[in-house]
């Protein structure tokens, strides 16, 4: 009997596996919300009921991967930039996608109040990745997808 306990393997992943995980996760319902893969570079435009319009930019298309910004329509009051934002990288060859940098203005920061600093780069990519899945999951729910998706001019 001992030696069946003894040999039970780890269930829990390795934080790093998780990690991966949520990367290979966001990979996924990237590809299936707005196949960016087979995007031009340029601006894209996503209106669906709720009115929040969301924004797609296909920065960069290289050979493996391809740089992304997501963010809707509003302009943080503080920076003049577009937040909430999420400056993305997707690797075709890997089904990865890895979270850059997150941007969030004052407002969300009032509503869901600020994040303590992370501990460590780990953590950091860690909350990245999970608020890029809940918002890629939120869009979902919401009606983005490619077939929603419009090219767009920038704003001026």
């Amino acid at each position: 009997m001992s030696a069946v306990i003894e040999s039970i393997p780890t269930v829990l992943p390795s934080r790093f596996a998780y990690l991966m995980g949520l990367y290979a996760e966001n990979y996924h319902r990237l590809v299936r919300l707005f196949a960016p893969l087979r995007l031009d570079e340029g601006i894209y435009a996503s209106s669906v009921d709720d009115g929040l319009d969301l924004r797609l930019d296909v920065l960069e298309r290289h050979r493996y991967t391809v740089d992304l910004r997501l963010t809707y329509c509003f302009v943080d009051d503080h920076t003049g930039g577009l937040a909430p934002s999420a400056h993305l990288r997707m690797y075709a060859d890997a089904h990865v996608a890895e979270v850059l940098h997150c941007h969030t203005d004052r407002r969300l920061n009032r509503i869901i109040g600020p994040l303590p600093p992370a501990r460590s780069e780990f953590q950091q990519r860690l909350r990245m990745s999970s608020f890029l899945n809940r918002w890629l999951e939120y869009l979902a729910e919401q009606g983005h997808s490619i077939g929603t998706l419009e090219p767009a001019t920038a704003p001026a």
